[in-house]
């Protein structure tokens, strides 16, 4: 969803990214201090009951009443202990969340939420009729309030904004491709790609109910999810195929159906024992060879630059000529962007090593292509810890 700035200032706008994307509470008290100049001023006690309680009242993907209530409280006792006055409307606001029975069952039976992902691109941003000079783009997500306690695959992660954040700030290396997604999660990846105006999009995952969520979201998003990309023609450009493809069982032929220019993948290195399976999947949809069982050797990709090995347990460079883009990419060939974040060096080291035994080169692109900071309001996100990644086949 394409939406206007409106005429809000930076702060403000933010406070109310932020509030509908459920940022902890506290970011959103030092975002509302922030658009009243170090307080937490009566104007701001407007804005914030005009436009988190007043306008959102009985909506059906508004926060939930819990954390609003927390929100709301956070509010009260900021403004209180600066000996000022607060407005009587978030007085009764909170009285009504203190005798509302609606905590009780406000996540219902499956324990998702709604959030709003705000992506706030600078004024200028893109010359591209698709990009405004002033926008922004929203993106409704329902999710799994906590990614650490069950549910991960409906959890929104720190990769999957960074390489939502990657795709939007370069639109051109995305557009008119087919792309191809693994462990697609909520669907943000994907819904940015539309925005991106992929070409194809097919989303995969290997968990049932991550897939019917994400096909939820990308209905929210007024976006069709196929199951025969076929299906896809120019009077009907939304359509986007979720595929139900766990990693262990894919079969070959299956993924050489695909052919996609780019594949994509948020936080899917974390599972040393996944790791055999994932590159078979990478090295499969990454090899041009597979495709075309006629081509040779020179349709490979030799990309060097800063490849991967291990070394006595440690991530170890490599500066070799290299025959990729500059921005990473391969020349020839299918190329793999991965965006992690690297907790374990050891569980790191082993992909590398699986990586290589598979001829795919690994270069880290985190500090020549950086994305824009389209998330400022996030202050819990953690863009420092993530790294990108490229992924090419080479015959060498």
């Amino acid at each position: 969803m394409m939406e206007s700035n409106e005429c809000l200032s930076s702060p403000s706008l933010h406070l109310i990214s932020a509030f509908f994307a459920m940022e902890p509470t506290d970011c959103l008290i030092s975002l509302a201090r922030e658009s009243g100049g170090g307080l937490i001023t009566k104007g701001v006690q407007s804005f914030i009951w005009e436009h988190c309680f007043k306008n959102v009242a009985g909506k059906s993907n508004a926060p939930t009443h819990l954390y609003a209530k927390r929100f709301l409280k956070k509010v009260i006792d900021a403004v209180e202990s600066s000996c000022h006055d607060v407005l009587d409307s978030l007085y009764e606001q909170y009285a009504y969340y203190m005798t509302s029975s609606k905590d009780d069952n406000l996540l219902g039976t499956i324990g998702r939420v709604y959030k709003r992902i705000s992506f706030l691109f600078p004024n200028g941003f893109s010359k591209d009729k698709n990009f405004p000079r002033s926008m922004k783009v929203v993106v409704p997500l329902q999710c799994a309030l906590n990614m650490l306690e069950g549910d991960t695959g409906c959890s929104i992660w720190p990769s999957s904004l960074y390489l939502s954040e990657f795709i939007l700030s370069y639109p051109e290396t995305f557009s008119n491709k087919s792309c191809f997604e693994v462990g697609s999660g909520v669907g943000l990846v994907g819904i940015a790609l539309t925005h991106a105006n992929a070409s194809k999009i097919i989303l995969s995952d290997g968990d049932l109910s991550s897939l019917a969520n994400m096909k939820l979201n990308l209905e929210m998003n007024q976006l069709s999810a196929e199951t025969k990309m076929s299906q896809r023609t120019f009077q009907y450009p939304n359509l986007v195929e979720c595929k139900y493809m766990p990693w262990e069982s894919v079969s070959e032929s299956e993924l050489q159906q695909f052919k996609p220019d780019i594949v994509l993948g948020a936080d899917v290195i974390y599972d040393p024992l996944c790791f055999p399976h994932l590159i078979r999947v990478l090295a499969t949809l990454l090899n041009p060879n597979k495709f075309n069982p006629h081509q040779g050797k020179e349709s490979c990709s030799n990309s060097g630059g800063h490849r991967f090995g291990t070394h006595e347990g440690q991530i170890s460079f490599n500066d070799t000529p290299t025959s990729q883009s500059e921005h990473g990419a391969s020349k020839e060939g299918p190329v793999a962007y991965i965006a992690t974040v690297i907790r374990n060096v050891e569980t790191f080291n082993y992909f590398l090593r699986l990586a290589d035994e598979a001829h795919l080169n690994v270069v880290d692109i985190t500090e020549t292509r950086k994305p824009l900071n389209l998330l400022p309001y996030m202050l819990s996100y953690d863009r420092s810890s993530i790294h990108l990644y490229t992924v090419s086949f080479s015959c060498n």
